[in-house]
């Protein structure tokens, strides 16, 4: 019988690009999530009953356990951008990160992967750094023989980072943005994917890898990269970090009032801190090399799922060529 591994988170973002890569290497998926009925759009990615979203609530042991019982692996994929509810960054990303390792140690696991981030840091201004360093010692301290993959900020068709700033782009002709000059190295979703694949069947990728792309920007260069896949010319303006923190607080303060009908999802005060340091791998880190993985570049990937912004969207290059023939 195939190996079973259980992916804690497997129907978000990272998540669901995991669990088609452990079913195309042969594993049995398990997709612990909270709604398992908004998450069948995994069932496809392997054959009939070899990928099954199942629920559970990582802030609760017996759903953690029952998950997991008869896994070989599992990985944890589960994060929160900003806090809503019970789902606190402290609850979410340290003490249910925690509570998976310590489970698995007990239930005899024999692998695990934490995805984390870059920048995670006990001493961090950020909630959302301390609270991935914090779930990164409490994996460890639990798991000691789990890899912690710490991704920059990563993109691909469903990410919340290019994916929102060409829909601000749409807006008008400025897009505004804060930490215009701190540097990032965007890595791509599925090389994330199969750096938790490679690291749950190597024999021992213990530790604490970096994942970065080949290229490295300012937050300012992205989105000029951005703005040229969506043939779209916009004034990029580089607000001041007091000026964002205003903003977040504004956005913080409409939430509070609105009782939470409206979710502050553009900018929080705790991302202005984040955006005050650079997310790009250290110098001396373990990354995709020590894994066998080569890294995608952005060029390669972006055209394919933000043409939607364009002007004429999948037209845009049958109008630019009518153009061309008019004026021979």
């Amino acid at each position: 019988m195939s190996k079973l591994v259980t992916i804690y988170g497997g129907s978000g973002f990272v998540g669901r690009y995991i669990a088609r890569r452990m079913a195309k290497a042969g594993w049995r998926v398990r997709v612990a999530v909270r709604h398992p009925n908004e998450a069948l759009h995994v069932k496809p990615y392997g054959a009939v009953g070899q990928v099954v979203p199942v629920f559970c609530n990582i802030r609760d042991d017996a759903s953690v356990q029952e998950v997991m019982i008869g896994a070989d692996a599992v990985i944890n994929c589960v994060g929160v951008l900003t806090e809503k509810g019970r789902n606190s960054f402290e609850a979410v990303q340290a003490e249910g990160a925690a509570r998976i390792a310590r489970i698995a140690t007990a239930q005899g696991v024999s692998r695990m992967v934490h995805i984390s981030a870059i920048g995670a840091d006990a001493e961090a201004e950020s909630e959302y750094a301390r609270s991935k360093a914090e779930g990164e010692a409490g994996v460890l301290a639990a798991f000691p023989r789990a890899t912690i993959l710490r991704p920059s900020v990563i993109f691909g068709t469903e990410d919340e980072f290019f994916n929102r700033f060409a829909k601000m782009a749409l807006w008008g002709p400025v897009l505004p943005i804060v930490g215009g000059d701190t540097k990032f190295q965007p890595v791509y979703v599925d090389d994330v994917a199969r750096a938790a694949v490679a690291a749950i069947e190597a024999d021992d990728a213990s530790g604490v890898y970096e994942l970065g792309g080949p290229d490295v920007d300012t937050l300012s260069g992205l989105m000029g990269d951005m703005l040229g896949q969506i043939h779209r010319k916009r004034l990029v303006l580089n607000l001041p970090f007091w000026v964002g923190n205003i903003m977040a607080s504004v956005f913080s303060v409409l939430q509070f009032i609105t009782l939470g009908l409206f979710h502050n999802k553009i900018l929080t005060r705790d991302q202005v801190k984040n955006l005050r340091l650079d997310n790009v791998v250290s110098s001396d880190a373990k990354g995709f090399s020590d894994l066998g993985i080569a890294p995608t570049a952005m060029e390669a990937v972006l055209q394919e799922y933000l043409w939607v912004y364009r002007p004429s969207g999948q037209f845009d290059a049958i109008r630019d060529s009518a153009k061309n023939l008019r004026d021979i």
